[in-house]
């Protein structure tokens, strides 16, 4: 059974940096484009970041420049954050892009930046 788990979350100041962690069990990392999502209460889950299993990646225009996207291995994905802002509090999700061909979601970590 795939198993996600993403880490690192909390509350800080707006300004401020987390980074997050994605540990994926199996190969589903090694062999799929992965991604980060988040969703703020009310909202719908959005797409922040992806990284393709040849590394190109792609960001949100909102986190351009503040967000980066990376692997160690096949296991193990990552997302640093710097220059939080308030709008970026959500909950935040790894897992495979598309969404379509996710069959499993994780509990998420929940970030809060204060203003």
């Amino acid at each position: 059974q795939v198993q996600l788990v993403e880490s690192g979350g909390g509350l800080v100041q707006a300004g401020g940096s987390l980074r997050l962690s994605c540990a994926a069990s199996g190969s589903i990392a090694s062999r799929n484009t992965m991604a980060w999502y988040r969703q703020a209460p009310g909202k719908q889950r959005e797409l922040v970041a992806l990284t393709t299993t040849d590394g190109r990646t792609t960001y949100a225009d909102s986190v351009k420049g503040r967000f980066t996207i990376s692997r160690d291995n096949a296991k193990n994905m990552y997302l640093q954050m710097n220059s939080l802002k308030p709008e970026d509090t959500a909950v935040y999700y790894c897992n495979v892009y598309p969404t379509y061909l996710a069959d499993y979601w994780g509990q998420g970590t929940q970030v809060t930046v204060s203003s």
